[in-house]
């Protein structure tokens, strides 16, 4: 049914398979197969991707972006967008179904890259590694925290893949419906101690503490945006509270598929 509907859609258009019209990028396809894919948890069929011909294809029209031409709520959603696709094609090219950290990986540790340097991700005719996209992209370029949670690196640890594509249009709503989930819906990674006045927080925001409000009472105002309210969101609007950071489990966010 969704290649009928695609099929559709590209015909209605009036033209062969392109990247982009002249002010926007064509989701469609990723957001297909996210739907098809990645189950409500967030957790991922990683043969579905690497048996499912589409995802091929949506890999061919992020080589031909011309991000230049598009809104900075499109361009980021690109970028996003590419970030998740490539980080399921590296894993996929490798085979790997345990950790994105055997990757490149010889006697415990990294060779030379790593898997977040291996220079795999076409995207805008260029040749990316997932550390330049992620750092030297999206982090430098954007200045956003959301994107936090909305960068998937392929484990449990992270914030869950959406089952739908990234959209300029949508991405404001889109950003903050992951930091929700992620902040209140993951007591694992994220969790409110109000009696103890302690905040329970993914090492995520630990390693990129810098791209988040200063200082405690920033930091917790940052969060209590997405807290609903009650003693939870008061606490942390007060910002007097003890930070912990929680473990952060490498294991790979598949499905049973894969």
């Amino acid at each position: 049914m969704r290649r009928i509907v695609l099929a559709i859609h590209f015909l209605l258009a009036g033209s062969a398979l392109t990247a982009q019209d002249s002010q926007t990028f064509d989701h469609s396809i990723f957001d297909g197969l996210l739907r098809d894919h990645v189950s409500p948890e967030g957790l991922v069929d990683y043969d579905g991707f690497a048996g499912d011909p589409d995802f091929q294809r949506y890999l061919e029209l992020l080589a031909e972006a011309r991000p230049a031409s598009l809104s900075e709520a499109d361009r980021l959603a690109l970028w996003i967008n590419a970030y998740n696709a490539y980080t399921i094609q590296l894993i996929n090219h490798h085979g790997e179904r345990k950790s994105i950290r055997n990757i490149n990986k010889t006697l415990g540790l990294f060779s030379g890259k790593g898997p977040w340097k291996e220079r795999l991700a076409k995207v805008a005719g260029k040749v990316w590694t997932l550390d330049e996209i992620e750092h030297e992209i999206i982090r430098k370029r954007f200045s956003e925290p959301r994107i936090h949670f909305a960068l998937v690196c392929a484990a449990l640890g992270c914030p869950p893949l959406r089952s739908e594509a990234y959209l300029g249009e949508e991405l404001e709503a889109q950003l903050d419906d992951q930091a929700k989930r992620f902040l209140t819906e993951s007591p694992l990674k994220n969790r409110v101690d109000r009696d103890e006045r302690v905040v329970h927080l993914s090492r995520i925001i630990d390693w990129y503490r810098d791209d988040f409000p200063p200082g405690s009472e920033g930091l917790g105002r940052f969060l209590a945006e997405f807290h609903p309210p009650g003693p939870e969101r008061d606490l942390l609007e007060s910002g007097r509270f003890d930070v912990k950071y929680t473990d952060y489990d490498w294991s790979l966010n598949g499905s049973g598929g894969s």
